[in-house]
Formats: structure tokens, sequence, C-alpha cells
């Protein structure tokens, strides 16, 4: 089990794992917030080519982007096929075991930066 879990770490790092409940669901999370979380679950894709299509959404997601913006805003209309397999549960049930999370609300924080400035007079 550790090995199926290293393997997957590091050729698919954007597929998460999530528990809710009894049951465990794989996929890419789309957003979690304190109350909701969305995921597209890759067992309820149809066929073996969405599949395949739906690891290399996955994979330029996670290569091509900061990995704070959701897939499904990043690349909006790749990932459209798709919509009919998204899941969205309550997060207060839900626990991720495995993989990345995304949270919309990490991107309002700003750092801001404050230089001092000393002016120092010649004489």
């Amino acid at each position: 089990m550790a090995k199926l879990r290293q393997a997957t770490e590091e050729q698919l790092p954007f597929i998460s794992v999530l528990n809710y409940g009894e049951a465990e669901y794989v996929g890419i999370i789309i957003n979690q917030d304190q109350y909701v979380t969305s995921f597209y679950d890759i067992d309820a894709i149809k066929t073996p080519e969405e599949k395949a299509q739906f690891l290399l959404v996955g994979e330029t997601w996670w290569w091509e982007s900061n990995r704070q913006v959701p897939i499904n805003i990043f690349l909006r209309h790749e990932i459209e096929p798709f919509r009919y397999c998204i899941k969205t549960f309550n997060s207060k049930d839900v626990r991720v075991l495995l993989g990345p999370v995304v949270n919309l609300l990490n991107l309002t924080v700003r750092r801001i930066k404050r230089k001092s400035v000393q002016l120092v007079r010649k004489r």
C-alpha cells in the first residue's frame, strides 16, 4: 500500500484522495472552504478514454498553473466535459488523505511588504 501511495504521489501529484463517511473518493479537488468541498470524482468518469483525457488535463493544470487557482478556472474549456462527475460534500465530514487542496480564500490574502525609507542628510 505504501508503494502505491508513493507511486501516486510521484506520477499523479494532482490527484487527491478524500474520505467522506465510510467511502473513499479519488479525484481532483476544485475548492475546499470551511463549508463545502467540491471535486472531480475520477471513478464517475464513464470511459477509459475520458479518464486518460481527464488525467492529461490534470497534469496540464499541475505543471502550468501556480496550483492555487482551481482547475475549473485555469482550464475552463478543457475541464468542461467532466462537469458531470463533480461531487460536493460538507467540509466538516471530509478528510483529505492524500494530495493537494485548493482553497480560493487563500488567493484573497495578500502579503504587503512595507519598505522603510530612511533619509540621510549629507553634510
